[in-house]
């Protein structure tokens, strides 16, 4: 069976999936991990845990980057599970969700090396734009943007 809970990253299971994707972005970032970490250890209001039989297997989460932009982040599906959609589900889910807050655009950033994640967003509807914020002048990163209003 499979469920979406909506909840914070107070939420057991986003820690646990969040853990994992800090552990397989050391092999991404190298060097850079420590930059990245940075933004990525934050409390986040929105969250999105994906369950499959009640064993959380995706997460996602957004942000207020500024009024009216929403920023996706921690975006992870276990490797075992990858390749089924649920990346798309937990997507679509974020963007409904930013939507029905009040955000107009969602925004992104991903490694460059993580060609499977800019190709799922690109299938989304997601454009590559100039590096926004800390990501300007750095080369290992791709930053997206989408309408969702």
């Amino acid at each position: 069976m499979i469920s979406i809970q909506k909840t914070t990253s107070d939420n057991t299971d986003f820690k646990h999936l969040t853990r994992l994707f800090d552990e397989y972005l050391i092999d991404i970032d190298g060097d850079e991990k420590d930059f990245f970490a940075q933004f990525n250890q934050i409390y986040l209001d929105y969250v999105i845990v994906y369950y499959e039989n009640e064993i959380a297997i995706g997460c996602g989460a957004f942000k207020e980057y500024e009024p009216k932009v929403a920023e996706i982040k921690r975006m992870f599906v276990l490797p075992e599970h990858r390749g089924k959609g649920i990346a798309v589900s937990v997507l679509d889910e974020l963007e409904l969700w930013a939507k029905a807050t009040g955000y107009e655009v969602a925004m992104l950033e991903t490694s460059i090396r993580l060609e499977s994640a800019i190709a799922l967003y690109k299938k989304a509807d997601y454009q590559i734009i100039p590096n926004y914020g800390q990501y300007i002048g750095v080369e290992s990163s791709v930053c997206m943007k989408k309408t969702i209003k």
